[in-house]
């Protein structure tokens, strides 16, 4: 729990009185009070359990080879730091697209970092890695489609370009590798249920 986090859902009273309650679980051990995450503030409180997870995070950085973590998650879910603790990173894309906490969109995360933002209807989507981070965020988007949280997904546009004839770039490459297959429209995947 930030200052940002609390001012972001506009909670009745603002930090000053989350403060005082964080302050009252610190004290009767429910909670630890640190600075876990650089740049998110000096007041920061989690729970032991988010603490120690943190940590596995930070060693994780030590194993070499270890698969990177992804996941996808709707944009207004409270785990998703961007839009509230975290500012939404710069799109160069032109097209106006601009990711924000909206219900339907998504955002996928790989090691904690914003990779994809998929507009609600998943039609367009905005990246910000075009490295070694897209093939997991693809397969996380993909599993996410597969689970039947999603249903279908046609992928047409992406950083403003429309995704078949922008040629083989390393985010359709990724998105294919996932599971996503060519159709007029654009890249489809169908969850299993479909």
């Amino acid at each position: 729990m930030t200052r940002g986090a609390v001012t972001s859902e506009r909670t009745p009273g603002g930090f000053a009185a989350v403060y005082r309650v964080l302050s009252a679980f610190e004290e009767s051990g429910r909670c630890r009070r640190g600075y876990f995450v650089e740049g998110l503030g000096a007041a920061q409180f989690g729970t032991a359990g988010a603490v120690d997870r943190l940590r596995t995070y930070a060693d994780a950085d030590a194993v070499p080879d270890a698969k990177p973590v992804a996941i996808a998650l709707a944009a207004t879910d409270p785990a998703n730091p961007y839009g509230a603790a975290l500012p939404w990173p710069a799109t160069s894309d032109g097209s106006g697209h601009r990711p924000g906490r909206k219900a339907g969109a998504l955002v996928v995360l790989v090691e904690g970092a914003l990779v994809m933002y998929v507009e609600r209807g998943g039609r367009t989507l905005l990246t910000w890695a075009d490295d070694d981070r897209l093939l997991p965020a693809a397969q996380a988007l993909a599993d996410a489609v597969r689970r039947g949280a999603l249903g279908r997904l046609t992928v047409e546009r992406a950083d403003g370009e429309a995704l078949l004839g922008a040629g083989e770039t390393p985010l359709r490459q990724a998105l294919q590798l996932a599971g996503f297959v060519a159709t007029p429209r654009g890249l489809r995947l169908r969850s299993t249920d479909a």
